[in-house]
């Protein structure tokens, strides 16, 4: 108990370790994921505060309000709804005993201490989230130019050029069909397994 207290005091308490993937299981944060729906974990950092797990579908930060307390708060950032920006890794010096990755989403910095030894699997998550973050920009325009091409085509009809009430709905629900397929599935799915599994060497 009085270690604990004195790691607390002392600021040491919060530096993070890589799990490795056979201890997934033993984690809290597992037992918050949508395994039901094909989640899963691809990179996880355990300190005695927080857990900050990275799934296909997102970030579950298990937020710990101490170190000496069992209380903690399940926040949830899925990829599809959530930017990821300024993913920096802050190497340690020559007496530093860890370093950092930071990194915002939305408008929430985390800056994650994690012991040195751990800087080279850490590489792993700083080139997956910077690819996470690239991709969501070119998602962004891509459903920007969805929505610009729907209002084009949309213009080149006129409602009084159908045949019947029926033709009008029969137009509508095929352009909002096709519409909220390339938003939602195309430039806006849920699953970035592809990107982990590129970057990220267990």
């Amino acid at each position: 108990m009085f270690k604990k207290l004195a790691a607390e005091a002392l600021g040491i308490s919060d530096v993070g370790v890589i799990i490795a993937p056979a201890d997934y299981d033993k984690v809290d944060a597992d037992d918050y994921l949508f395994h039901e729906d094909g989640e899963k974990i691809f990179f996880l950092i355990k300190s005695k505060k927080d857990e900050y797990c990275f799934t296909n579908f997102g970030l579950t930060h298990v937020d710990g309000e101490s170190a000496v307390s069992s209380k903690r708060v399940i926040k949830r950032y899925e990829y599809g709804s959530h930017r990821i920006t300024n993913v920096t890794i802050e190497t340690a010096g020559t007496i530093d005993l860890d370093v950092e990755l930071k990194f915002n989403v939305d408008e929430i910095r985390f800056s994650i201490d994690v012991r040195k030894k751990f800087l080279e699997s850490l590489k792993d998550i700083y080139k997956a989230l910077s690819e996470i973050s690239r991709l969501q920009v070119r998602n962004e325009e891509a459903r920007a130019n969805a929505g610009r091409t729907l209002q084009t085509i949309s213009s080149m009809y006129r409602i009084n050029n159908a045949s019947s009430d029926e033709a009008i709905v029969k137009q509508y629900n095929a352009l909002l069909d096709n519409f909220n397929s390339t938003v939602l599935d195309r430039f806006g799915g849920r699953d970035y397994s592809a990107i982990f599994v590129k970057y990220i060497h267990a």
